[in-house]
């Protein structure tokens, strides 16, 4: 099943140069102005501490993120927002650490619990946008088989238990 070859973009690369040139050139204004302002030793004092915050809040919510992600694989459940949660804090975590004001904040923005679900929600806007902008429509995606087509099978409702491993020679048995 083959779908619709999907849209070259030529200018995605020369656009994110971009976009990370313009955010390293504000990054640098902001901790100059900064600095200008409070002095070096202090600025330098934020951006350690703001490190360390982000470090620790990385770790945290990072495990959260893991137990949840576990959790909802372990019941079946679809882990979309646990997996878009784990990615948020990896990526907040990231920004945190990197010395910046703009990143730091943005950093936060994904990194705190109360702040993570609307950045989860304008991530989603955002793709959905995108998806609807490229004509992706999921009511296309189709099952290979037929409507109405019945697959055989069985439900076993006490499987065999695994037999135990073989005894490798030379193992010692308690």
């Amino acid at each position: 099943m083959t779908g619709p070859v999907p849209a070259r973009r030529p200018w995605l690369v020369p656009a994110l140069v971009a976009v990370f040139v313009l955010i390293s050139v504000l990054e640098v204004w902001g901790l100059t102005w900064v600095g200008v302002r409070i002095g070096v030793l202090w600025t330098l004092a934020i951006l350690i501490a703001e490190a360390i915050l982000g470090a620790w809040l990385m770790r945290r919510e990072g495990n959260k993120a893991w137990r949840a992600l576990v959790d909802a694989y372990t019941t079946g459940k679809m882990p979309s927002g646990q997996l878009a949660d784990a990615a948020l804090v990896l990526v907040g975590g990231m920004m945190l650490i990197l010395p910046g004001f703009f990143t730091d904040i943005l950093g936060l923005i994904c990194l705190l619990p109360w702040t993570r679900p609307m950045a989860r929600r304008a991530i989603g806007l955002v793709v959905a946008r995108t998806a609807a902008r490229s004509g992706f429509d999921i009511t296309s995606v189709r099952s290979p088989y037929a409507s109405g087509t019945v697959v055989q099978g069985e439900t076993v409702d006490d499987p065999e238990s695994p037999t135990d491993p073989p005894v490798v020679s030379g193992e010692i048995e308690d």
